[in-house]
């Protein structure tokens, strides 16, 4: 088999991270997110995924998010199947395969150009998705596409490491370009960014966070029109009963404190 040797760092590289973590678990037993494209993707990549010292709650907190993305994916398309789909800050995620939409929706896969360049060499080509190599920063790519339909953003494990001002700036574009949608991402709050430097495995890959929100209704000032569907937090995400019981108590001592239970979530709005 042909692998691809791969020289990402910073943020590019924590892809691998969440690449690595679907694959272990999709390789468990009774995986709660069935991923045998990441399972290849992982055989085809020239990487030492050992260097990165994942944590144990890893694979399954990756699996957990995953399949949350997925279903606001799933949902959207059963209601709009005439409807624009960007996945941002798509990495190596299989999520077109997984949930495979119908021809009628346009599917954009975002990345940076080296990213989408790997991405070309390890997926398959798929009818109906497009990749598009660009910062999330540069607001010239969003011209490359049609604004007609509504549209779904997906944006899972990005915003933390965008700039304050290119978060606002990527999401008050979004909204002005198309006629209304969704926007799914998570989110940390100021604090946990902060605290993100202690964390071993993205400070591996040299990574650093910029991006939080307290407050989910801080959103509006960049986006006036968005309506908050749903904030999930760990205790409220379908499969967290899998997760190490460690990490369970924790969350649920949180949960009555907003400060604490939005340090990480899952953020859903309507615009």
């Amino acid at each position: 088999m042909t692998t691809e040797k791969v020289h990402l760092t910073g943020a590019k590289e924590t892809m691998l991270l969440t690449l690595y973590s679907r694959a272990l678990h999709s390789r468990g037993p009774a995986p709660l997110l069935r991923d045998p494209w990441a399972e290849q993707a992982v055989e085809r990549i020239d990487y030492d995924f050992a260097s990165l010292r994942l944590p144990g709650r890893w694979p399954v907190g990756a699996a957990i998010r995953a399949r949350q993305f997925d279903a606001f994916a799933r949902d959207w398309i059963a209601e709009r199947p005439q409807s624009t789909v960007l996945h941002l800050g798509c990495g190596l995620d299989s999520r077109a395969y997984r949930v495979d939409p119908p021809a009628t929706v346009r599917w954009f896969d975002v990345d940076h150009p080296e990213v989408i360049e790997l991405r070309r060499q390890v997926y398959p080509d798929r009818q109906g998705c497009e990749t598009i190599g660009t910062s999330l920063v540069d607001p010239g790519w969003l011209e490359r596409v049609p604004a007609d339909l509504p549209v779904l953003v997906l944006a899972e494990g990005v915003t933390m490491y965008l700039p304050t001002d290119g978060a606002e700036a990527l999401f008050a574009g979004i909204s002005a370009r198309f006629p209304g949608g969704r926007l799914a991402f998570d989110a940390l709050s100021r604090v946990a960014v902060r605290l993100s430097a202690v964390d071993r495995a993205v400070a591996a890959t040299g990574a650093t966070l910029s991006w939080g929100l307290d407050d989910p209704g801080d959103l509006r000032r960049s986006v006036p029109t968005a309506e908050l569907l749903a904030e999930i937090t760990t205790p409220r995400t379908p499969g967290h009963e899998r997760l190490p019981i460690g990490i369970r108590a924790a969350a649920a001592f949180m949960e009555p404190f907003p400060r604490l239970r939005r340090m990480n979530r899952i953020l859903l709005y309507s615009f």
